[in-house]
């Protein structure tokens, strides 16, 4: 596995003001060990995700099952092996009142849940200070946290914190996990503009 995918945290900025979603990642130290650039207009989405910004080396390859889909499915594959990581699937009408997703293997087999805090915060951010209130998300296997998403408040970007240091047996790829915060920083974070 690439040496991208050995942190236990790391920190996800969105640049706000871009033609394209431009994401980066960075390690602990604070050094950039993953970007990626969403194309304007895409039906499908597909998103790849490079060592840098030179984009000479993919590491990650996130696609959209179906054209425009309110209970999307995401398969994400290892692009240095062709291997698929597995599938993130937003679930439709429960996602309108509080974001949550099904964290699926290779074969579509559940593992677990990433869900928004709670449902009064959520209503909060939806209806009244959207923003101003970050989200902040945990990834469950049998009701065990294995991961903690939280955006951090910033005016200008979108920053997301990805924690996952408390997953100490890697019951959670991190690849997926990577993954489940570009997604939300992609199509969730845009609730929030």
């Amino acid at each position: 596995m690439h040496p991208a995918f050995q942190y236990d945290r790391y920190l996800l900025k969105r640049q706000a003001i871009a033609l394209t979603g431009k994401f980066r990642f960075y390690n602990p130290s604070g050094q950039l060990v993953m970007f990626s650039e969403q194309k304007m207009f895409r039906l499908k989405e597909d998103i790849r995700v490079f060592s840098d910004e030179s984009k000479a080396e993919e590491l990650l390859h996130i696609q959209a099952r179906q054209i425009i889909d309110f209970s999307a499915a995401y398969d994400v594959f290892d692009s240095t092996t062709g291997e698929k990581v597995g599938v993130l699937r937003r679930k439709g009408f429960r996602s309108m009142l509080r974001d949550e997703w099904e964290v699926l293997d290779a074969e579509d087999r559940f593992l677990g849940v990433l869900t928004e805090d709670s449902l009064g915060l959520a209503l909060l951010r939806r209806l009244l200070l959207g923003s101003l209130l970050p989200q902040n998300y945990d990834i469950l296997f049998d009701g065990t946290r294995v991961a903690d998403l939280k955006q951090r408040f910033h005016l200008f970007r979108y920053e997301l914190t990805l924690d996952f240091s408390m997953d100490t047996a890697h019951r959670l790829d991190r690849r997926l996990g990577i993954a489940a915060g570009i997604l939300l920083a992609a199509i969730e974070g845009k609730q929030s503009n």
